[in-house]
């Protein structure tokens, strides 16, 4: 114990290489290393994310000191973690305290502003998808979370070049838009308020290891930003449809057997993550007249649920030139990735998680298939 009455502890050291990754064994490591001590993580998502499940674990508050506008779980009650090839959110406790200085965040390395940038940029298509799940019943919108999360995000998003250039100024609206995102999960007591389908392409890329051996490492927002592109080009080729004369019964009537849609999720994964996607989807699972009185509010209401949609989004050409400009990813080979690597993902992010969204949608309604078609062949080329 030094002079100013605190406790010494254990260095613990993680290797440079490979890179730390947000990981269950990792936060263990933490846990078991920090005896009666309380853990402040100074850094941006990763350890923060670790330091956050090991303090809960243990049953103790934890402080952060972010150094980066990296991403919006500084404030979030969840910390995205992988285990036996599954990653998750688990629900953690926040901080009791948060830290963030605009001149520390705008001289930090310009990727990672930039994936803040892109985790900030999925609240677009992200809002989109919990739209949906309000009009259908399956998730309705918490309108004070809501206005929560998306009351500031054009704005935050507006000046792109100036946070490339590191201007401190410009910060205070993508800081200010992660950490209220952050505050909208704790509000809501999931992740739902931030983020939609865009982010399972993230998920399943961090999952296979994309980037992980770069220098820097390719960070969860720059995937969340190619996430968001696709899905917010799928959204163009589904607000290209009118959706009002859709049988809804006949639709339901030919939905897809149980057994034959477990068969093709075992087909696209394996192991363990096949019995996680296997089991998220079956939540979701509906067919007959059930899915029918599901679908019906949707088509009903259809240019008053399009036009709700076409507010909340950003055309895929805009987006992308957002993110370009603000040094973020803007097309899949800026993050080492196909065009045709994207759209074979589309059926394995529909299952990934239980979530409702326009993936679900058009699953549904048997667009699904030719959506993605349309997507890759006319809009994000």
């Amino acid at each position: 114990m030094n002079a100013a009455g605190a406790r010494t502890l254990e260095p613990l050291v993680f290797p440079g290489q490979p890179v730390l990754y947000a990981s269950q064994d990792n936060a263990d490591r933490i846990r078991d290393g920090l005896g009666e001590a309380v853990p402040v993580a100074v850094g941006a998502g990763t350890l923060n994310d670790l330091a956050k499940l090991a303090a809960f674990e243990l049953g103790r508050d934890y402080a952060c000191v972010g150094t980066a506008a990296s991403m919006d779980g500084y404030t979030g009650s969840g910390a995205p973690m992988s285990k036996d090839g599954v990653k998750v959110t688990r629900a953690c406790k926040a901080p009791a305290v948060i830290v963030l200085d605009l001149d520390v965040v705008a001289a930090a390395p310009r990727h990672l502003t930039a994936s803040g940038y892109g985790d900030l940029a999925a609240k677009i298509p992200g809002g989109a998808d919990w739209i949906l799940a309000d009009i259908t019943g399956v998730e309705p919108i918490d309108t004070s979370v809501w206005h929560l999360v998306q009351s500031g995000v054009g704005t935050a998003l507006s000046d792109p070049g100036a946070l490339a250039a590191g201007r401190p100024d410009a910060f205070q609206g993508l800081v200010e838009g992660l950490c209220l995102s952050g505050l909208a999960m704790q509000a809501y007591g999931g992740t739902r308020p931030a983020s939609g389908a865009e982010h399972y392409f993230s998920h399943l890329w961090e999952l296979a290891g994309l980037g992980a051996d770069l220098d820097p490492p390719l960070s969860h927002g720059a995937k969340v930003a190619v996430g968001s592109l696709a899905m917010c080009a799928f959204y163009e080729a589904l607000l290209s449809r009118d959706l009002s004369g859709i049988d809804v019964d006949a639709v339901a009537a030919r939905r897809t057997s149980w057994p034959e849609i477990e068969a093709d999720i075992r087909s696209r994964f394996e192991g363990a993550l096949a019995d996680h996607a296997v089991r998220e989807t079956r939540e979701k699972y509906l067919a007959g007249p059930k899915l029918a009185d599901r679908l019906r509010p949707l088509v009903a209401n259809w240019p008053e649920v399009s036009g709700r949609l076409q507010a909340q989004l950003v055309p895929t050409a805009q987006l992308a030139s957002q993110l370009r400009r603000a040094g973020a990813p803007a097309c899949p080979k800026d993050i080492g990735v196909t065009p045709g690597d994207v759209r074979s993902l589309f059926p394995k992010a529909m299952y990934y998680r239980s979530r409702y969204t326009a993936l679900d949608v058009a699953w549904e309604l048997g667009l699904f298939d030719d959506l993605v078609a349309e997507v890759f062949d006319r809009i994000w080329v």
